[in-house]
């Protein structure tokens, strides 16, 4: 009995001291302004992305969570968002810039630094940030939506594959690319593209703060370099992502040399590869198998509007 109480009583004490060395190392007696930075990478879609061995593939749910991890945070004065993304969906696109208003909102200063990419979802979330940093280098623009649509009637006869569908409206297997478009169906989705176009020129308007009319004349699709960009006034600053993080800091009040707070952790991918060569490889990978045969009359993400 006596033996069974020591033991008791020594896992008692044990449990304290885990109890307390926890408190212990989450507790900041050291309580100073911090500037948060949040990584948008790769092709912008919804969701938790991919999981597995090729990293997070782009799902924008954790990028949310660290916007609201941020938001939450009372050190963090400042936001830095690194972006190095070609874009991607229009939801997903418009997600990430709905949270990053709320955080501005918050009382948080929001910066975007542009890494190699920062092109149409990319720009559209750079375009919701208090101050715009590029490097002369960046490709960025690219303002405008698309939808992808493939052919393969041709292949199909030539290869011997005859297909059949039972379906419940003229429309509903729609970019099949089993069969050529109709007319009335071009129409229909280039009423969709024009209305997501007119969405996107109006976030480019209200983030920079121009007029519509002028944000249409530079919004036909090309890409621009970082300094072309400053100069059409889609840009504010030349400058690295340390520049970036500077200035953020100096904007909030942050005295001296800022500290940083990261939020997440790099997917293995990048830990092997890095993530320029990730947002690279994710890119041809899309463009490449966008077309890829099917039988499905479903639409497919890669058969979605695109910001790229």
């Amino acid at each position: 009995m006596k033996r069974r109480t020591i033991i008791t009583l020594v896992g008692c004490v044990a449990g304290f001291l885990l109890i307390l060395a926890g408190w212990w190392m989450t507790c900041r007696f050291d309580r100073t302004d911090k500037v948060a930075i949040i990584h948008v990478e790769g092709v912008i879609t919804g969701g938790r992305g991919q999981g597995g061995l090729f990293g997070d593939g782009g799902g924008m749910d954790s990028v949310i969570r660290q916007i609201h991890a941020a938001r939450d945070d009372e050190e963090v004065r400042a936001v830095v968002v690194r972006i190095n993304s070609p874009g991607g969906s229009v939801p997903a696109s418009q997600e990430v810039g709905a949270e990053l208003k709320k955080l501005r909102a918050a009382g948080k200063i929001v910066y975007a630094s542009m890494g190699d990419l920062a092109a149409s979802g990319g720009y559209w979330v750079a375009a919701l940030c208090d101050h715009i940093y590029a490097n002369p280098g960046t490709l960025t623009g690219s303002i405008g939506v698309y939808i992808p649509y493939a052919n393969w009637e041709e292949l199909f006869r030539k290869v011997g594959v005859q297909t059949t569908k039972i379906k419940s409206g003229p429309h509903k297997d729609m970019l099949s690319p089993e069969r050529q478009m109709t007319e009335e169906e071009r129409q229909i989705l280039q009423v969709m593209v024009d209305d997501l176009y007119e969405q996107f020129v109006a976030v480019v308007a209200e983030g920079r703060k121009m007029e519509p009319s002028k944000v249409r004349q530079l919004a036909d699709g090309r890409i621009y370099t970082g300094r072309q960009a400053q100069a059409l006034g889609l840009v504010d600053s030349m400058g690295t992502m340390e520049d970036a993080v500077n200035a953020a800091a100096k904007k909030a009040g942050i005295q001296g040399k800022p500290e940083i707070r990261e939020y997440g952790r790099a997917s293995f991918l990048e830990a092997i590869w890095g993530a320029s060569d990730r947002v690279l490889v994710r890119t041809f990978l899309s463009h490449f198998l966008r077309g890829a045969l099917t039988e499905s009359t479903e639409l497919f993400p890669a058969q979605l509007p695109q910001l790229r």
